[in-house]
């Protein structure tokens, strides 16, 4: 679990696939080689991380690097594809009974992607506007929460699919939004309460 406080920017040592196909009943994993500093602080191999929104659980630990086992699962339903040496990824540590929650419950459980259609300043402020994937706009409140790359962030409006949020300097200045461009694809984890919901109401109904 998480709260989508995004603690650094990450970069992208390696991706690269498996070195052969898996046998049978083995796994085959690519492997995700992240230079990071902070998290990498009180980190054990084991531990669940959140790389650009997407829990991931650390395989091997070296200095001032992170080294993670994706699935191709993974990879397919996320925009890891688009990882290359250098990408920005967002990082964040999985909560603790003693820390704070300055965001909102995040599992680090992608629901799918989404594409930046703007990104442009308004004014003093930054406005980001995304097209979720089909009928995801069910899932959207305007005033409610969203983790985009695994940051935190509220849902200022809807139109159909599309949401739009504003980014404070901050979330720029932390964050891998700061080297996005419109066409970018993000991750994006819908709010946990609202999937609830959907799934409890019909069977209440019946």
């Amino acid at each position: 679990m998480f709260t989508g406080i995004v603690e650094e920017t990450g970069r992208v040592i390696a991706f690269v696939p498996p070195l052969s196909p898996a046998r049978a009943g083995e796994i085959a994993a690519w492997r995700l080689c992240v230079e990071a500093k902070r998290v990498c602080e009180e980190t054990v191999e084991g531990d669940s991380i959140a790389v650009d929104g997407c829990c991931l659980t650390v395989a091997q630990l070296g200095t001032g690097r992170l080294t993670f086992d994706v699935l191709e699962e993974t990879r397919r339903l996320t925009h890891f594809s688009q990882l290359r040496p250098g990408s920005a990824v967002n990082l964040e540590r999985s909560l603790r009974f003693d820390g704070k929650v300055g965001g909102h419950f995040v599992t680090g459980h992608i629901d799918g992607t989404g594409r930046i259609e703007i990104l442009e300043r308004r004014g003093n402020d930054m406005y980001l506007s995304i097209k979720a994937p089909p009928g995801s706009g069910r899932y959207l409140v305007p005033k409610g929460s969203i983790a985009i790359d695994g940051i935190s962030l509220t849902v200022a409006e809807v139109d159909g699919d599309t949401l739009s949020v504003w980014l404070i300097p901050h979330t720029l200045e932390i964050t891998n939004l700061r080297e996005y461009n419109t066409g970018n694809t993000v991750n994006l984890e819908f709010d946990l309460l609202g999937k609830y919901v959907e799934k409890l109401l019909p069977a209440r109904s019946s």
